[in-house]
């Protein structure tokens, strides 16, 4: 997902874009940009590759600019070039454009706009937008936001837009469908970005859009119209975490830092959810006794590493709850016909609230009648929003593109959910759950004696870096655990790893281990001895090769 950021105030420009798009760099990209509000004709520098390119490339004596908007980009529509980057302008050079998202009818603007004698420079989806608000402003006589609210009505896709005009360069206008935007209020400044990370040295003001709103922002003033032009009462809030909490602090990387805030995450999510009588006190469900024990199933949907945090609660709430449970990936889910009733509760996890095919598929339960509960860390996000009712996991924010203490409290809100249903249902006694209830207490503890035992780690791993192909198995609740882990084997290191249920060993997996093939077996400890019979089996099966 790409980064964005938009300025405007009395600092030069340059220094809180490029400041917010490093905040930004844990989304990844292929290439940054930048375009400044020079008066008559606007200044853009844009470099494929590393943020740092883009700073090089930036002359010292750049001229104080106050305002502008910076981007990130992940290539989507043509490859990872300074012609492709973003900003995008219009063929005079006075407006630019940067998007997150895809414009799906791209190709046939293009065509419109090219008829009509716009020459076109990349081979992006963006720069049809460029041109087209470039057509709507002179139609609007000068006015950028009314020009962007038509431009929106003809756009088909799920997208964020900042735009810039070098004749009004102190105005920067945004909206955002199915996309994060969202703006940061200072004293004599403002931001948009899409993520509060980008501002959050600057201020903790903040304002969350709906869908299809567009905002304008000048340095003294914020306004945001639907897209018919009526005024929307900005919804203002103060952000929960400061400056620091995106800091590294004195950890190598973000990723390692996240792992050792895992404890407090933990704990921080289980509070005011153990009450002193030693039950689940989970208020935030929304649910009466008589609803929750007039559930039929539950259906999680959830993308990547939350899918697997899905996968888990399907475990929790079959066997302590007796519920069905499906667990969907979301972008399957929103184009199935699920079968959704009055006993169906819908699950869907999210870290940062946006996920697009969450959201969508959030959305698509909804019309199908279904009742929806969220898993989120982000506060104000979209999801929570349309959500019928929201558990916030309280893991602080998550910069590094690998989750580690999301993932965690993601998996405490789902032994929450199967514990309070079955306290209510009546499937677990009370003597039960205080058991469970102990246990959970005991929890961040364990994880920081984890926590002292992982410098062996690093010997054992160097035994294995070199390698093409790496496997996890797994056995129940430890499938999932195998599944993330060559995700997560995937995305740090880029090696081919592949999570297996340890009993399709034999069906197949087994013939791609050979001498040297790292295998990770997961053996949660617990009270599941047969299956950890099993697994050893499977081990034995490997050394066998």
């Amino acid at each position: 997902m790409c980064g964005i950021v938009g300025y405007t105030g009395p600092q030069s420009a340059a220094t809180p874009l490029i400041e917010g798009l490093r905040r930004l760099e844990y989304r990844g990209y292929d290439s940054a940009g930048i375009a400044l509000g020079t008066p008559g004709r606007l200044f853009i520098e844009k470099k494929a590759g590393k943020l740092s390119n883009l700073e090089n490339s930036l002359d010292a004596t750049l001229p104080v600019v106050h305002s502008g908007i910076g981007h990130t980009r992940w290539a989507t529509h043509g490859g990872p070039t300074d012609h492709n980057a973003h900003p995008h302008v219009d063929n005079e050079g006075k407006l630019a454009v940067i998007h997150n998202g895809i414009i799906e009818n791209y190709s046939e603007l293009r065509k419109e706009l090219e008829s009509r004698g716009h020459k076109f420079s990349s081979e992006t989806d963006t720069e049809s937008v460029a041109h087209l608000l470039s057509d709507l402003r002179k139609k609007h006589n000068g006015d950028l936001s009314a020009a962007m609210r038509e431009a929106v009505k003809a756009l088909r896709g799920s997208f964020t837009l900042l735009a810039i005009h070098a004749d009004a360069p102190d105005i920067v206008v945004g909206v955002r469908r199915n996309s994060p935007l969202v703006v940061g209020l200072g004293k004599g400044e403002n931001f948009m970005a899409s993520d509060v990370a980008a501002f959050i040295d600057y201020t903790k003001r903040a304002v969350e859009l709906g869908q299809d709103e567009v905002v304008t922002m000048d340095p003294n003033s914020v306004t945001i119209t639907d897209l018919d032009g009526n005024a929307v009462e900005p919804k203002e809030y103060l952000i929960s975490w400061d400056a620091s909490a995106a800091q590294k602090g004195g950890f190598t990387h973000f990723m390692l830092k996240e792992i050792f805030e895992q404890p407090k995450a933990v704990a921080d999510t289980l509070i005011g959810r153990l009450s002193d009588n030693k039950q689940i006190v989970l208020d935030e469900l929304h649910m009466s006794a008589d609803e929750i024990r007039s559930l039929k199933k539950i259906t999680v949907i959830a993308c990547g590493t939350a899918y697997h945090a899905g996968m888990v609660a399907k475990y929790a709430i079959e066997k302590w709850a007796k519920i069905p449970v499906d667990v969907e990936i979301a972008s399957e889910f929103r184009y199935r016909d699920p079968i959704i009733d009055a006993g169906t509760l819908i699950i869907a996890i999210s870290q940062s609230g946006e996920t697009m095919d969450t959201l969508m598929a959030v959305r698509h339960a909804k019309a199908a009648g279904g009742r929806v509960l969220a898993i989120c860390n982000t506060n104000s996000s979209t999801i929570p929003r349309e959500a019928d009712a929201v558990i916030y996991t309280h893991a602080g924010p998550e910069i590094a593109v690998a989750s580690t203490k999301a993932l965690l409290t993601q998996m405490i809100a789902v032994y929450l959910i199967g514990l309070h249903l079955a306290q209510v249902n009546g499937q677990l006694s009370d003597s039960e759950v205080e058991g469970f209830y102990n246990e959970l207490l005991e929890l961040p503890g364990k994880i920081e004696q984890i926590l002292e035992t992982v410098e062996p780690l690093r010997a054992l791993t160097r035994s294995f870096a070199q390698n093409n192909i790496v496997l996890f198995l797994g056995r129940n609740i430890g499938y999932p655990v195998a599944l993330e882990g060559a995700l997560k084997l995937k995305e740090l290191a880029y090696i081919h790893a592949e999570g297996f249920a340890g009993g399709e060993l034999k069906h197949g997996p087994i013939a791609l281990i050979d001498q040297g093939t790292p295998v990770i077996a997961i053996l949660p400890a617990g009270h599941e001895h047969a299956l950890d019979e099993k697994m050893l089996s499977n081990i034995q099966e490997v050394k066998a090769r």
